[in-house]
């Protein structure tokens, strides 16, 4: 009889109450030395790897757990350092620098890792050396060891690892060639360390892009066959499907496949007998992107009908837990819903449960999670119906006429300027918000704060000179939670805190229910706002896509009539906002690119919906009344038709941390709505140049309309301190003046 066993590709950092982000913040704040910071993440560390081993799984991962990223990680290991950062020793403030930039040197791009709300830093080869650095991978592997945890190394495998990178005059494959020595050296030193096999994640194997690359996939695990033999490689994917008739040949010892993703792809082509048995199947049973309970009975039928075509199984999660909370253990939910969850924690119960029943015959903790299953799924949430047609789909009159009535209402100068929405968080914001949460005073004291924040922020933009201001959103503490606490059919949790990029933690709400909006949302502060000046105020809201994309979305009814459900909820405030005297209206979409799936066969399909979505929650305004929305840190060049088509009257787009490659985009599509390209990074402290703007808006204006154009910072400033908006800010405007009065900016043909 088959024993099965049970393994993580990896988890949570942050810890159960984010030890992780505020041990690293306080290092950079220069609260702790990095002795202090050194021995809280690693005892965290021990943390986690003993939760592991407290909830039985069997193969644990090593190489997971990072300062900041773990492509950054795969970056220093092998010496791909951006030449303005080179010549210096690989350490941590190396690596803090190339994440955040310093006051020299901008940050390395920031991209959206593959379609999930996680970012990651993206490698650059020009002019690099590569090499095997600190064995850092080693050290981890060795750690977990004298922890007394059995695990096995974690690492970005060499066609996922080029394919996210950019630069150097190499091919492709010349850089996946210079890399496999040092994967080598680092295998073999692995091996001899003793372990049993290696998580190669080659996640970039389930999209489209996978069918040029399979000469080169396969020279490189030939290469691996032949020279490391005694390692054992489990080749990773996960997202989606891979072509069973390629990987499956690949000279591995296992592969790594998602049956939850994978739309049945993956199950079919193992019926279809494309799976080699002697290979080790590892086998992604449980969703590691949502936090619902796994349907533990239907999970005993996928793992018995994968039984007969492998001689060695394990179960494991679909993807790495990083994308889900730590435990379910203190949120203080309604059983109702409780029982419907399933944090990483909880996702590795549901594995071990299975592996008794199979192993052991021992159904106790089974039969209680499938109890616990069938009381959540006997509820009904689906209770509403929605009136799609009363709502307006398009706005009928085109961008142009529209423009005209903007531009005699708003009266914006020359290349107006304006911010993406949020102003800095400080300690003193959150400790009201959190005073006032917890009762610890009155709403009538919380309120005079809020508006004092607002009036302060609202007296800096005048000072400055911006031109179209925002409130400063102090009220709210996350763009998508704020929304998630005020709408029905969401619930919030207290501890679900998940990494979105470097010490950056965000807490997705939980859409359990039908969507409804019974209240404005942002009125009240929005309209203070505009009471204090003359300039115009942006009423800021985020979209539908965005809210879905960043929470955790319900199962039991097709996205996207979550998604529209959303978007009429949104609808009801932009018709509040508009309604209260406020002009100009931003929708957020930052997340409408990372939805889009891996494989191109439903790009349409979700664009289509994308699109309409955003224009069900903005298409019923006035023409007089402006529409902004904000997109972040993504390849847009596949979705800038879909973008256009979004037909609001300003898009807000980053290109600083893109350092100007997303202006390409522009050169094959005629774009004539209005555009405001980020033009500094508010992700680093660093403080831009006037020149360093003044060339971001010329380069911009080589291809597109000045008098479409706008200026504004990548996205919100919540994270930064305020003397360092302050200062980019200024910096900002006094750019802007000066090429107000330049007449020497190129305006393209």
């Amino acid at each position: 009889m088959m024993t099965i066993k049970t393994a993580n590709l990896g988890f949570p950092r942050l810890g159960k109450k984010r030890e992780w982000k505020k041990a690293i913040e306080s290092y950079w704040a220069k609260k702790i030395d990095k002795a202090e910071l050194d021995q809280t993440l690693q005892d965290l560390h021990k943390e986690i790897l003993t939760i592991q081993k407290e909830h039985h799984v069997d193969q644990i991962p090593a190489g997971d757990f990072s300062l900041y990223d773990h492509v950054l990680d795969t970056s220093l290991l092998f010496n791909i350092i951006p030449e303005r950062f080179q010549g210096r020793p690989v350490d941590d403030e190396l690596l803090f620098d190339i994440a955040r930039g310093n006051k020299e040197h901008v940050a390395s791009a920031l991209i959206k890792w593959f379609n999930t709300n996680y970012h990651y830093i993206v490698p650059e080869w020009d002019n690099v050396t590569p090499k095997v650095n600190n064995n850092v991978l080693l050290e981890k592997f060795n750690f977990s060891k004298e922890t007394g945890v059995t695990s096995h190394p974690v690492i970005v495998g060499p066609v996922t690892y080029v394919a996210l990178s950019k630069g150097g005059d190499q091919s492709f494959e010349e850089k996946v060639r210079t890399l496999l020595p040092l994967y080598k050296e680092v295998f073999e030193s692995l091996t001899e360390a003793g372990a049993e096999y290696i998580q190669v994640d080659e996640p970039i194997l389930v999209t489209d892009e996978a069918k040029e690359l399979q000469d080169i996939t396969k020279e490189a695990y030939e290469f691996f066959n032949k020279e490391v033999p005694s390692t054992n490689l489990v080749l990773q994917t996960y997202f989606e499907r891979v072509d069973l008739n390629f990987v499956g040949q690949l000279p591995v010892y296992g592969l790594g496949l998602d049956f939850v993703h994978d739309n049945g792809f993956n199950l079919q082509q193992i019926k279809d007998g494309l799976f080699p048995k002697e290979k080790a199947l590892f086998a992604g049973i449980v969703d590691g992107r949502n936090v619902w309970a796994t349907n533990i009975e239907a999970k005993k039928e996928l793992i018995a009908s994968l039984q007969p075509y492998t001689n060695e199984l394990v179960i494991q999660p679909s993807s790495s837990l990083l994308h889900v909370p730590v435990t379910l253990e203190e949120e203080t939910l309604d059983d109702s819903v409780r029982e419907g969850l399933s944090f990483a924690t909880e996702k590795l119960d549901e594995l071990y449960a299975l592996k008794q029943l199979f192993n052991e015959n021992d159904d106790t903790l089974y039969n209680e999670l499938k109890t616990q299953f069938e009381r959540f799924e006997s509820q009904s949430f689906k209770q509403l119906e929605y009136d799609y047609d009363s709502v307006k789909s398009e706005r009928t009159t085109p961008f142009k006429e529209r423009k005209v009535l903007q531009d005699e209402v708003l009266n914006l100068p020359d290349l107006p300027t304006t911010t993406i929405g949020s102003f800095p968080q400080s300690r003193e914001v959150r400790k009201y918000r959190a005073d006032w949460k917890n009762n610890r005073i009155s709403d009538e004291k919380y309120e005079e704060f809020v508006q004092n924040e607002i009036k302060r922020w609202i007296d800096i933009q005048e000072d400055i000179g911006l031109d179209v201001l925002v409130h400063g959103e102090f009220e709210r503490n996350d763009m998508v939670e704020f929304f998630g606490e005020k709408l029905n059919g969401f619930l919030v949790t207290k501890f679900g805190w998940v990494q979105s990029y470097g010490s950056r933690a965000v807490k997705p709400p939980i859409i359990y229910g039908d969507v409804k909006w019974t209240a404005p949302l942002t009125v009240k502060e929005t309209l203070y706002a505009q009471s204090l000046t003359g300039k115009p105020v942006k009423g800021m809201l985020t979209g539908p896509v965005t809210i879905l994309n960043w929470s955790f979305e319900r199962v039991d009814i097709p996205r996207s009539e979550v998604q529209d459900q959303i978007a009429l909820a949104i609808n009801e405030e932009v018709l509040a906002l508009e309604e209260s005297g406020i002009k100009v209206i931003q929708v957020d979409e930052p997340a409408l690119r990372e939805g889009l799936p891996l494989r191109s066969e439903y790009h349409e399909d979700y664009l289509d919906k994308a699109v309409r979505s955003f224009r069900l929650s903005t298409s019923s305004v006035q023409d007089s009344t402006q529409i902004h929305t904000h997109m972040c840190y993504s390849q847009f060049g596949q979705i800038i038709h879909a973008i256009k088509s979004l037909d609001a009257d300003v898009i807000s787009i980053e290109t600083s941390r893109s350092h100007g490659d997303l202006i390409q985009d522009f050169e094959d599509i005629t774009y004539d709505l209005g555009i405001g390209l980020g033009v500094y990074d508010i992700h680093s402290p660093r403080i831009p140049t006037e020149e360093e703007i003044t060339v971001a808006i010329d380069r911009a204006l080589k291809e597109i309309d000045r008098s479409l154009f706008w200026v504004n910072p990548d996205c919100g400033l919540k994270t930064r301190q305020e003397d360092e908006v302050k200062q980019a800010l200024t910096v900002l405007v006094k750019s802007v003046e000066k090429l107000r009065k330049d007449s020497t900016v190129k305006q393209p043909n």
